[in-house]
């Protein structure tokens, strides 16, 4: 059956076209309220992504995400493998917030708050616009042949994206190896760092190749976000919407004349000047109704809001409203699946905030040596040997660290010292002796509380089992 024509949205995603090939996107300039909003808020973002890694709190780098030596810093707060826990729950607690703001306000992260969004439409976007010019301008310089003009823009344009690419990558390489490590390579040159130079490059050749070529089809193929609203929206979620009802009324959407009753006529505030379609970022067209590809950006707010002022209609045909506040006029409501979103959110929090607390700048494990028995010395004296490892998760180094028996009167010995010290975001281990008396043991296997101290004050404690003979009672 053949599929009507108000129907044929429906066949394939705005950027494919009917031979299945790519639909290159040239969107107009967008401009107006909601636009400058945006711009705003992506000055402030941009600034925070590309200094985070070059922002040092108590000598720790604001954000830094070191998988290569295990070493994390979120906020100036250092993490490492054993807080991995508390990773988890932060990367728990992020994606149910970006569900519960996705299921109140669709996706308008993509739009507003998306590193891919920002540097698209911010900053490689505008280059475009400055070289070649608005909608209209690129369409003729793609389509006409390549002369002089078309090289220079092209050629400019390119190589712009290239040394922009190669600096995101830069600051993208400065959150993984840290930004001192990379100011260390930098003033060494490439030539001594050829496999960090590599790596660079092939970073940069992916960023240029998401920001030059593939651009909106992150948001639309790859990023699975925009699979995921599917699943969250719902008739009360606040979206980019058109108002069809207004837009459409009896007769459906007309061009524009002026000399025409439009109330008396029965067609609908909609004048088909398809000025939505051609600022949209993603090729859509928002008159069909919230799709998959719209990642509400506002700019078809923006543009129509302009439009009805020209033509003396009332703003808010495309607007941000629920179905439901279409439909049926109805304001806002905090649904019961939303309520549960901030519930389970609220507690997400508590727990991290709690284990935050009690986390400690100092932790120590101490482990039974595997295949190792108990030893008899001397006087009934039982002897296990152990290996020990103490994680310094501070800027600066701890000195005089000694461990003693809490739990238990014994003597605990380190091998080769008795008091060491740990280095600033570092490691120190070693083997060490507990020894205990026989008469202490009343089963083979005791658990013994250890404290760790530098300078006689106590700083961690933790526990380990101490294996001996059983004594029968």
């Amino acid at each position: 059956m053949e599929t009507p024509k108000s129907e044929k949205f429906r066949d394939s995603i705005g950027t494919i076209n009917a031979e299945g090939k790519r639909a290159w996107v040239f969107p107009k300039k967008p401009s107006g309220k909601f636009y400058k909003y945006r711009a705003y808020v992506s000055y402030v973002l941009l600034a925070f992504l590309l200094l985070s890694p070059f922002i040092k709190i108590k000598g720790n780098q604001f954000l830094l995400f070191n998988v290569f030596d295990r070493k994390f810093n979120v906020f100036g707060f250092p993490f490492w493998p054993q807080d991995f826990h508390l990773v988890v729950i932060s990367m728990i607690i992020a994606v149910v917030f970006i569900t519960l703001f996705t299921v109140v306000f669709g996706r308008i992260f993509c739009g507003w708050i998306c590193p891919q969004t920002i540097f698209l439409e911010m900053v490689f976007r505008r280059i475009e616009y400055w070289i070649e010019g608005d909608r209209g301008k690129q369409i003729r310089l793609d389509k006409q042949s390549w002369n002089t003009e078309k090289i220079r823009k092209r050629i400019t344009k390119w190589a712009l994206f290239f040394i922009i690419s190669f600096i995101i990558a830069n600051v993208f390489l400065a959150y993984l190896i840290g930004s001192d490590e990379l100011l260390q390579y930098i003033i060494q040159g490439p030539l001594k760092q050829m496999k960090t130079f590599t790596s660079l490059l092939i970073f940069t050749g992916v960023f240029y190749f998401v920001f030059a070529w593939f651009r909106e089809q992150v948001c639309i193929i790859a990023c699975p976000y925009g699979r995921l609203q599917g699943v969250l929206l719902d008739n009360k979620s606040i979206v980019v919407a058109y108002d069809y009802k207004r837009g459409e009324k009896e007769k459906g959407r007309a061009k524009f004349n002026k000399k025409e009753n439009r109330a008396a006529s029965g067609k609908g505030d909609c004048i088909d000047c398809k000025q939505c379609v051609h600022v949209c970022p993603t090729g859509i067209d928002i008159r069909n109704g919230t799709q998959l590809e719209c990642v509400n950006c506002t700019a078809c707010i923006d543009e129509c809001d302009t439009i009805m002022d020209k033509v003396g209609y009332p703003k808010g045909l495309i607007r941000f409203a629920s179905i439901e506040n279409i439909e049926r006029k109805t304001p806002f409501k905090f649904t019961l699946k939303m309520k549960g979103y901030v519930a389970v959110l609220g507690i997400l929090i508590g727990i991290l905030v709690g284990m935050l607390f009690l986390r400690n700048d100092v932790e120590a494990k101490i482990f039974r040596l595997p295949g190792q028995l108990y030893q008899h010395k001397d006087n009934g004296v039982i002897s296990n040997v152990y290996s020990y490892k103490i994680v310094n998760k501070t800027t600066e180094e701890i000195k005089g660290i000694s461990y003693k028996l809490l739990s238990h009167k014994g003597k605990i010995e380190v091998v080769t010292h008795q008091k060491f010290t740990i280095p600033k975001h570092g490691l120190a281990e070693g083997s060490l002796f507990i020894e205990l008396h026989n008469s202490l043991l009343t089963k083979d296997k005791t658990r013994l509380k250890i404290g760790v101290y530098s300078e006689d004050k106590l700083i961690e404690t933790t526990t380990t089992n101490f294996l001996g003979p059983r004594n029968f009672r």
